[in-house]
């Protein structure tokens, strides 16, 4: 019995992560669609997205704990 606890468990986990899945790519593509529509309109460059991008980028992989 315990075996198909474990079974239904895994199953409900997966059905979870297909869940996930599903919402992170609604999520990805509506972001998508307004920095288009922002670039669109003016608000701000395709550069500037991409400059404050790489920023942000190096501030999330560098070390949490550097030297002094």
């Amino acid at each position: 019995m315990e075996s198909f606890s474990a079974s239904m468990d895994l199953v409900q986990f997966i059905g979870k992560l297909g869940d996930l899945k599903d919402e992170h790519y609604h999520l990805i593509l509506v972001q998508s669609a307004m920095i288009e529509l922002m670039i669109a309109k003016g608000v701000f460059s395709r550069q500037e997205l991409e400059q404050t991008i790489t920023k942000a980028d190096r501030l999330m992989t560098g070390s949490p704990y550097p030297m002094a």
